[in-house]
């Protein structure tokens, strides 16, 4: 007899092996009430919820309540954090509150729970469609068109996204199907933010006229992953010959490529900041020009500056 096939979700499911007990991070909508669904059934007893309450929107109260009435039916403990972000000059609101928001999944998990050292996020095959077109709309580089990473760790955490693979259709078709419901947040519909513009009117074109655009983008973004897991060792070796912060006459040893990818790893490593092309190339520039000791450097890079001191360079906040 033929076995039945697994529905995408239970397939996901078959593949995710977290370490247990884990978290999964729950907002209430349709993606994260699938996720936690399904976890809880196959791991009972040993998922926690933390829901995020951004206070963006009059639904925030009504979000909470859901959920916590949620997890009390699954029987899975749940915590509340209240994150309101600001965002610096040139930061994207979208993006200020993305990072508060694991900021506020990690310290709730460590505070609540020391015996968890996971977190399960819904982002799922259409989200990583968009991540993966808004990157080559800005013009990005590797480390964008490897969108976004079904497990990585930080924090003292593993954050893992199960349903990658998973369309999101499928996703509401199987909570559907179990006969469970969730809340929908208005600003999904809001077409001023680039993504929901995606989804509304670029995934179903996609759908048309590229029907496997899930599995071939996914393909790329994996590419795209694993070359830049070679371009960082490369990296690695060449700060580790440079020194941090990097000595200028090293540096200049270096074609201008391997000059650019080592800066990026060193800003990115050691001052959590990232330049843009146009910052990155000014400073190559005036790397090559520096060839007296009197040269000065003085440049925006990232959200702060980089500087000559002596025979290195450094950098500063601004």
């Amino acid at each position: 007899m033929a076995l039945t096939p697994l529905l995408p979700i239970e397939q996901a499911l078959a593949d995710f092996s977290p370490g247990l007990p884990f978290a999964v991070a729950f907002s209430g909508g349709a993606d994260s009430t699938a996720l936690l669904w399904a976890c809880a059934r196959r791991w009972p007893g040993q998922v926690r919820a933390v829901h995020i309450h951004h206070g963006l929107q009059l639904a925030a109260d009504a979000f909470e309540a859901h959920c916590r009435a949620l997890c009390q039916q699954l029987n899975v403990p749940l915590t509340v954090r209240k994150v309101q972000a600001g965002h610096a000059q040139g930061q994207s609101p979208e993006d200020a509150a993305r990072k508060a928001r694991y900021a506020a999944l990690a310290e709730a998990v460590q505070s609540e729970w020391p015996e968890v050292h996971g977190i399960a996020l819904a982002q799922h095959a259409d989200d990583q469609v968009e991540t993966l077109l808004i990157a080559l709309s800005r013009g990005a580089g590797l480390p964008g068109l490897a969108s976004m990473p079904s497990h990585w760790q930080r924090q003292g955490l593993d954050w893992y996204r199960p349903f990658l693979a998973v369309p999101g259709a499928a996703l509401r078709a199987w909570i559907q199907s179990q006969g469970h419901s969730w809340v929908e947040d208005p600003s999904n519909t809001d077409e001023s933010f680039t993504r929901n513009r995606i989804r509304a009117r670029v995934l179903p074109a996609l759908a048309e006229a590229l029907p496997a655009f899930r599995e071939t983008f996914a393909r790329s973004a994996a590419h795209a992953a694993q070359a830049q897991e070679i371009l960082n060792e490369v990296a690695a070796q060449d700060m580790a010959h440079i020194g941090a912060p990097p000595r200028i006459e090293a540096l200049q040893r270096l074609s201008r490529a391997r000059q650019a990818l080592v800066l990026r790893h060193w800003l990115r490593l050691q001052h959590a900041t990232t330049p843009s092309a146009a910052q990155l190339n000014e400073l190559l520039d005036q790397l090559t020009a520096c060839t007296t000791r009197g040269h000065r450097i003085h440049l925006k890079v990232g959200v702060g500056f980089v500087q000559r001191e002596g025979q290195h360079l450094s950098w500063q906040t601004a």
